[in-house]
């Protein structure tokens, strides 16, 4: 009969992969430093393999066939884990810990609203929050370091399944001296000659405000080096007059241009917004409380976009 590796021995491996030192490792697994060490050298022996090349020194390399085995143990890890979660989900839905990944443009004008919702909807419920950009959530979701995300579309999922809550509508952000200032709404093609400002490279909002406005990343409005890395500070460099920008309609209702003395006006034109949804691995066991919270989402967000 083949002796199996221990799920904590993949946990060891994986996390070793993760945090690529030894003592960090550890402490995210909750053993001391030498019992991980031990556990991963037993892992070897029982494999009769080398994992790490320790010709690497005090570097933590792994070999090919190690790296392999990191990717095996995570798939693994995953199904051991859904195991659990059927069990939960049938037990109690929407109960027990959640690890729910949010991107920084939709987390600081959502979640206010939402964190008190859902603690008075699902009491036993334990939400534990990751903000990020898509990319990096996407990368833990399938990595099975989170279970949820709540992200804006379109983007590149990961082949992720997912529902849309709502629809964000984008908005322009100008000094009430601008040109445009009087329009009732802004067309897509008014803003061919404009600057416009864009959060830095990373965030999706980026892709999707020059995926809207018709432009090429070489067209970019921060080609002398200037982005941002959150809306808010968007709106300050829009307020000391160095362009305009693109907001979602989410982040305006929640007060983002306050005392700003910014003027707002609508995006009008095909795709002028982004959708907001969540999204989880294909097949999870989980899957039919992750679409009820969606449902509940769906007012959440309805009463955010209000403001």
């Amino acid at each position: 009969m083949t002796l199996l590796p221990s799920p904590q021995q993949l946990r060891y491996l994986v996390a070793l992969a993760e945090s690529r030192h030894f003592g960090r490792a550890a402490q995210a697994c909750g053993v001391t430093q030498s019992t991980l060490s031990a556990g991963l050298l037993a892992l070897e022996r029982q494999l009769d393999c080398h994992i790490l090349d320790r010709a690497a020194g005090r570097h933590v390399v792994f070999t090919p066939l190690g790296l392999e085995l990191v990717e095996r143990a995570r798939t693994a890890l995953t199904s051991l884990e859904s195991v659990t979660e059927a069990a939960t989900a049938a037990r109690e839905p929407l109960a027990g810990p959640l690890r729910l990944g949010v991107i920084p443009t939709v987390g600081p004008f959502l979640l206010p609203r939402l964190m008190p919702a859902l603690r008075q909807a699902f009491p036993r419920l334990r939400l534990y929050l990751r903000e990020d950009t898509t990319a990096n959530l996407v990368d833990r979701l399938t990595s099975s370091r989170l279970d949820l995300l709540l992200l804006a579309t379109p983007c590149d999922c990961g082949g992720a399944e997912t529902v849309p809550v709502a629809r964000d509508g984008f908005m322009i952000a100008l000094p009430p001296s601008h040109r445009l200032a009087g329009e009732e709404q802004i067309p897509v093609s008014a803003l061919a000659t404009e600057r416009l400002l864009l959060l830095e490279d990373g965030h999706c909002l980026r892709d999707q405000a020059l995926a809207v406005c018709g432009l090429l990343a070489g067209d970019r409005g921060d080609q002398d080096g200037f982005a941002a890395t959150s809306l808010h500070t968007l709106v300050q460099m829009v307020a000391g007059g160095l362009g305009i920008t693109l907001l979602p309609r989410l982040a305006v209702a929640a007060g983002i241009i306050d005392g700003t003395g910014l003027v707002l006006r609508p995006l009008a034109g095909p795709g002028a917004w982004r959708t907001l949804g969540l999204a989880w691995r294909p097949n999870s066991p989980r899957a039919a409380d992750y679409r009820a919270l969606g449902a509940h989402l769906v007012e959440t967000c309805r009463d955010a976009l209000e403001g």
